[in-house]
């Protein structure tokens, strides 16, 4: 079955612009143009838009969406069975935040007598787990391990909200300070090698134990992976490989 523009929106609740946009940028391009100037998309198309907007629900962005179902290895039933899992794990995610509003509004109203300090922030905390898993999963574990990432999770899991407060506040610094040494242009000047030190405390309320090969290898990911380097190059670019360049100077590791 073919399917105009029109008809293809209709079906898969997108707008017009929308399916447009995506032939612009050449990530949905029409199976042809027929005689009268209509974008005609056919089962290939189709496919192909469902893979797109189940990455989309998943919150990866259009640039990233490209690079992998344009990759050599992209397999179309393999994506499906990795989209299913996700898609499980943001379920049990809102499952579990849900799970907290019922007891914080139970313990409201006097239904139960007792909600620790822990439990109420457990949604949220595991709401950041899946999140960086969905993100950043494959790339971590392949890197690290099972085991490492998994202790990390843990530790996350557990972190008290005094602890959940600092690394709040150690983030917001690293931030400042990157910038801040950023403008020097030196990174292994005072201003960047205290950046990469407030780098080293955050990293560790994540980590369960802490290495300068590691460390230096997460500053090179910064770099290599496209996800990581826009976060860091978000207001000024050169800033992820300006902190790669500060921390291997920190850690004294030298691939």
């Amino acid at each position: 079955m073919e399917y105009t523009v029109q008809s293809l929106g209709k079906l898969a609740g997108v707008s017009t612009r929308t399916l447009r946009y995506y032939d612009e940028i050449e990530l949905l391009k029409p199976a042809r143009i027929n005689s009268s100037g209509y974008r005609i998309y056919g089962q290939a198309e189709v496919d192909r838009l469902q893979q797109i907007l189940f990455y989309r629900e998943l919150g990866v962005n259009l640039e990233r969406i490209k690079d992998i179902i344009t990759a050599p290895t992209f397999h179309g039933a393999d994506a499906l069975k990795e989209h299913h899992v996700q898609l499980l794990n943001k379920r049990a995610q809102l499952d579990a935040l849900i799970a907290n509003v019922e007891k914080t509004i139970a313990l409201n109203e006097g239904r139960i007598s007792n909600m620790s300090n822990t439990e109420k922030f457990e949604g949220f905390k595991q709401q950041l787990i899946d999140e960086n898993e969905q993100k950043y999963g494959k790339e971590i574990r392949e890197k690290y391990g099972n085991e490492q990432v998994n202790k990390s999770n843990h530790k996350l899991k557990n972190m008290t909200q005094a602890e959940h407060d600092e690394v709040t506040r150690l983030g917001h610094e690293v931030t400042f300070a990157l910038a801040e040494a950023f403008k020097t242009g030196d990174p292994a000047g005072e201003a960047a090698q205290k950046a990469a030190e407030l780098h080293k405390q955050w990293l560790s309320y994540y980590w369960s134990e802490y290495s300068k090969e590691a460390h230096a290898g997460l500053a090179q990911m910064y770099v290599d992976d496209e996800r990581f380097k826009a976060y860091y190059d978000d207001k000024q670019p050169g800033t992820a490989q300006f902190l790669r360049d500060a921390i291997r100077i920190y850690t004294g590791y030298r691939e």
